[in-house]
């Protein structure tokens, strides 16, 4: 049996959620099955048509759509601890090879749940399966924990010439 990691994609820098999602389109090619679960966010976004391409890819949004900045609403808690339970037991159940918890820790940034309850989910996955934690914010101790950390590093981005989001390539 495999010995399944814990990788955290984080920083201030643009390409957390595609590189989180090259890793599982690469999975998919070797025959594994990935589970994508997006916090925060609930728009319609580029990546949400991959099941129709890998039969073996699931993506839920545990979001509301909108950015959170401040103070959550009570909605934006509700659809992020109830993914959240999900996906413990996703990742306890063993059924995918990679499981991707996509801006998990913007998430815990805003409170949306503890950070015990995150490191739980993640010490009572079944061996072999692989997460991904993404998100600005990382906290220390799921530094601490993973096994490979990679932060983003915003060097220029084209958003401040006032250049927008587009669809498939930011979305």
């Amino acid at each position: 049996m495999k010995q399944g990691y814990i990788q955290v994609y984080t920083g201030e820098g643009k390409g957390k959620t595609t590189a989180a999602l090259g890793v599982s389109v690469r999975s998919l090619i070797a025959g594994h099955r990935v589970y994508f679960a997006q916090f925060i966010k609930g728009a319609k976004t580029g990546e949400l048509s991959l099941p129709e391409s890998f039969s073996e890819f699931t993506i839920v949004q545990y979001g509301e759509g909108r950015f959170i900045d401040g103070q959550p609403e009570e909605s934006d808690i509700i659809a992020a601890r109830k993914g959240l339970a999900i996906c413990a037991d996703v990742l306890c159940s063993g059924m995918y090879d990679l499981v991707v918890l996509d801006e998990v820790n913007v998430a815990l940034y805003y409170g949306l749940f503890d950070l015990s309850e995150v490191m739980a989910a993640l010490r009572g996955r079944a061996p072999h399966v692989d997460v991904i934690c993404t998100g600005r914010y990382a906290p220390s101790v799921l530094i601490e924990e993973a096994d490979l950390v990679t932060e983003m590093k915003k060097i220029k981005h084209y958003y401040a010439a006032g250049v927008r989001a587009r669809r498939g390539i930011e979305f």
